[in-house]
This record gives C-alpha cells, sequence and structure tokens, in this order.
C-alpha cells in the first residue's frame, strides 16, 4: 500500500512539472505576446532614428556656430591688431608735434630775447626789431598749429584706444562663444554615440524577438 501511493505521488509530480513546463513553453511562444514585443522593438527604433537625427542636426549646428566663432574671432584680431597700429602712429605724430612746438617755444623764446635786446639796442621801430616782430609772429603761428596737431593726435589716439579696446571684448565673446559652442558639440557628439548605441541594441532585440528566442 505504501510503495503504491508513493508510486502515485511520483506519476503526479512528474504530471505536474510537465503542465508547467508546457506552460512555460507555450508563454514563451505565445504569438501575441511575441507579436508586440516585435512592434515594441520597432517603435524603440524609429524613437532611436528620430533621436539620432535630432542629435546630429545640433552638432551640425553648433559645428556652424563654431566656424562662425572662428570666423569672428579671426577678424576682430585682425581689427584689434589694425587698431594697435593705428594707436602706434599716433604716438609717434604725438612725440613728432610735441617736438616741434618744444622747438617753436624755445625759438619763441629766443625770439622775444633777441627783440628786447634790438630794441634797446636800435630802438623800438628799427628794421632790427621789426624783424624780430616778425620772426616772433611765425614762430608763435608754428607753436599754435604744432599744438593744434598735439590735441588732434590726443583725439586720434583716445579713439583708437577705445577702438581697440572694444575689439579686445569683442575677442574676448568670441572666444568664450566658440568655448560654448565646442561645449554644445561635444555633447551632442556623445549623444550621437549613445543613440548608436541604443539603435543597435534595439534592432538586435528586434531580431531576437523575430526569431522567437
Amino acid at each position: 500500500m505504501n510503495a503504491e501511493r508513493v508510486v502515485r505521488r511520483g506519476v503526479l509530480a512528474i504530471a505536474f512539472a510537465g503542465l508547467l513546463a508546457g506552460g512555460a513553453y507555450a508563454q514563451r511562444q505565445d504569438p501575441s505576446s511575441r507579436q508586440q514585443d516585435i512592434k515594441d522593438d520597432k517603435k524603440d527604433i524609429r524613437n532611436d532614428k528620430r533621436d539620432l537625427a535630432k542629435d546630429r542636426a545640433d552638432r551640425n549646428a553648433d559645428q556652424r556656430d563654431i566656424n562662425k566663432d572662428k570666423r569672428d574671432l579671426a577678424a576682430d584680431r585682425k581689427d584689434r591688431n589694425q587698431d594697435q597700429r593705428d594707436i602706434n602712429h599716433d604716438r609717434r605724430d604725438l612725440n613728432k608735434d610735441r617736438a616741434d612746438r618744444n622747438k617753436d617755444q624755445r625759438d619763441i623764446n629766443n625770439d622775444k630775447t633777441q627783440l628786447a635786446r634790438d630794441v634797446n639796442k636800435y630802438g623800438a621801430n628799427s628794421s632790427q626789431a621789426q624783424a624780430d616782430r616778425k620772426d616772433l609772429h611765425a614762430d608763435r603761428v608754428d607753436r599754435n598749429k604744432d599744438q593744434k596737431d598735439i590735441n588732434h593726435d590726443r583725439k586720434d589716439l583716445a579713439k583708437d584706444r577705445a577702438d581697440r579696446n572694444a575689439d579686445q571684448r569683442d575677442i574676448n565673446k568670441d572666444k568664450g562663444d566658440l568655448h560654448a559652442d565646442r561645449v554644445d558639440r561635444n555633447k551632442d557628439q556623445k549623444d550621437i554615440h549613445k543613440d548608436k548605441k541604443d539603435l543597435h541594441k534595439d534592432r538586435k532585440d528586434l531580431r531576437h524577438d523575430r526569431r522567437g528566442r
């Protein structure tokens, strides 16, 4: 009796295990479940392609921004360098005009001394005094012209310095823009690599689900 009970229990256990295995196999082979998996995989693939296309477009736009930043940077550097050359030229002009003005002032001082000497020696209305006055007038005209040139040189120098400083600020801004666009471009490139990996994985999943394994 005991042996028969043991055999019966063994048969029932084997049958139950078979039912479980058959159910699992049936579940794996369920056509509706497989079709849903395939449908989901195709949807994931479409999303991956859209993400990839968007990130490529963003990357290309960032690259165009980078190229524009480089052109802007080169142009602003060229302007800055030209302004610096103008500044150097203005300084030379200013130094020359100051030297001329100082020489004219020394000539004026000499003319005054000579005029006083000739007035005392020959008289105020003498030809020598009149010639000294003429020289004095000419040197004052030259001195005043040199002073005007100095004032003009100072204005040019101030303007060119302002332009140079503005160009330098543009250069600094261009560098900041270039750095930011490069960061964006590199991030987009990383996103592209990730999208490619996702697309490869989802295509692999689709092939796996189509085989039903």
